[in-house]
């Protein structure tokens, strides 16, 4: 598998590389789903699904993060296979989306309502404030689309006085859900 490669700076953080890992297992993506993506950033999601997914659309608010994420894309020889818009969501979000990810909190409550309407298969949503994480908890179980919230803290090694010591990442909440019937009924 390919490795995202994200020569440019967003100056807001990539989502993290083991994040992106249990992201893609839990979007499951296949080359018949269009994928889209709220917040691109730097593009490192936009890209991994590019891998998986038949078609991809980003939407991304700031122009320097849209020129970052389609920077990034290129790097990764992905520049044609992404439709990236700026837009501030729920506008520019496709009409056809299988799977949407939201990779920040901003009018989120907006676009859990865009992936109601659309009947979206699969919505993740990653947060990583507690209170946040609360608040997008109960806007997924009052649109009837939770099906888990997991939680996770990825640790990476350092060596401290010729021994290995961890230096912890922030936890992520990952908000896993679907606005089909089918897929909350365990066909998907």
């Amino acid at each position: 598998m390919a490795q995202t490669r994200l020569p440019h700076d967003a100056k807001a953080g990539p989502t993290k590389s083991e994040v992106r890992a249990v992201l893609r297992a839990k979007l499951a993506l296949g080359p018949d789903d269009h994928f889209a993506e709220v917040g691109s950033c730097t593009g490192a999601v936009t890209a991994d699904a590019a891998r998986d997914a038949g078609r991809v659309t980003a939407v991304e608010r700031k122009r320097e993060r849209v020129e970052t994420t389609e920077r990034n894309l290129a790097a990764n020889g992905l520049a044609d296979a992404v439709d990236v818009r700026e837009a501030e969501a729920p506008n520019g979000l496709p009409e056809d989306a299988d799977a949407l990810f939201l990779g920040g909190s901003r009018n989120y409550e907006a676009v859990l309502d865009y992936a109601v309407d659309a009947s979206v298969e699969t919505v993740v949503m990653n947060v990583s404030r507690l209170e946040v994480a609360g608040a997008a908890t109960e806007a997924f179980r009052e649109r009837d689309l939770l099906e888990e919230v997991v939680q996770f803290q990825v640790s990476h090694g350092y060596e401290l006085a010729g021994a290995t010591s961890f230096d912890s990442q922030n936890p992520v909440y990952m908000l896993v859900g679907s606005a089909t019937e089918d897929a909350a009924e365990g066909d998907r």
